[in-house]
């Protein structure tokens, strides 16, 4: 695995010139009143901890001190409803959706009740999951794996969801989406091993994960263009991939690479008062993935 690279605010500024751009707060959005402060958690938990199954009793403890209002999770293999609920019970939410019971479900957990649940199994290779809690629209994300053709086309099917919503509508996109952000394209241009990489890994399990030999940027610049903040990008003063972790160091997993994401609608996003990938020693053994978080300033009620 490549060094992780560090580039500060300014680098990445700089990077975004020379690319995309920075996308920035809207100007006149009101400043959120005082209030309670609202955390999320984002996390994918490798195969429902049916992979080395003792990390579990270290993620239950670490989702705890965390204290979230809201959990985002992915690859909640072999769970049913009931087990879901047993792991929110365990971190004191009482709320708890689980899309399905086959394959890689996603899943929800929340210190209120979630409303509104809508679960989207056509058109997406893992599903869609929408909610409500807290007085925000929330979609767990977890787009396919190793095909850019289809990620496209579960992109504009979720745009399509989302235009059904109030136009005043607070939004929170979270989970994984195996995809790439022009954010972080100075980082992966640096690397020498990325395009290799995945020029291995589609070779090895028939994938498409490269368009035209390149990897393919326009998934989240999609969801940029319909004015979703990437509040990780917002936030953060340097680059900090969520995959691969030290869990699986025996596999070819390629260099590090950021897939997890919090984007929100710009009503929400201007009440966000930190967003992070959280890499420490503990979060590099409970899952393939680093976890990753959002705070906001609620208004009060």
């Amino acid at each position: 695995m490549n060094q992780r690279i560090i580039l500060n605010r300014r680098e990445f500024a700089a990077a975004g010139a020379a690319g995309m751009g920075a996308l920035l707060l809207p100007r006149g959005l009101p400043a959120a009143k005082p209030g309670n402060k609202l955390k999320l958690l984002s996390y994918n938990v490798w195969y429902g901890f049916t992979k080395k199954p003792k990390r579990k009793a270290g993620y239950l403890s670490f989702v705890k001190r965390q204290a979230p209002d809201i959990v985002s999770l992915q690859e909640l293999n072999t769970y049913t409803s009931d087990k879901l609920a047993a792991d929110a019970k365990a971190w004191g939410h009482p709320h708890s959706v689980l899309l399905k019971e086959k394959g890689f479900p996603t899943g929800i957990t929340s210190s209120r009740p979630i409303t509104g649940v809508r679960r989207t199994l056509e058109g997406f290779h893992h599903g869609l999951l929408r909610c409500k809690t807290h007085g925000i629209h929330i979609y767990v994300i977890h787009l396919h794996p190793g095909n850019w053709e289809i990620r496209l086309r579960e992109i504009d099917l979720l745009l399509k969801d989302f235009a059904t919503l109030p136009k005043d509508a607070r939004v929170l996109l979270a989970g994984d989406f195996n995809t790439f952000s022009l954010h972080d394209k100075l980082v992966y241009d640096k690397s020498e091993d990325m395009i290799p990489f995945f020029k291995r890994l589609d070779e090895r399990t028939k994938g498409k994960n490269l368009r035209d030999g390149q990897l393919d940027y326009r998934h989240l610049k999609r969801l940029e263009d319909a004015e979703f903040v990437d509040l990780i990008h917002a936030e953060r003063g340097g680059f900090l991939g969520t995959f691969p972790t030290r869990l699986r160091l025996d596999e070819d997993l390629g260099p590090e690479r950021r897939l997890d994401y919090v984007f929100a609608t710009p009503n929400l996003a201007a009440s966000c008062r930190a967003a992070s990938c959280i890499v420490d020693e503990t979060t590099g053994l409970l899952s393939d993935h680093y976890p990753v978080s959002a705070t906001f300033q609620q208004a009060a009620e």
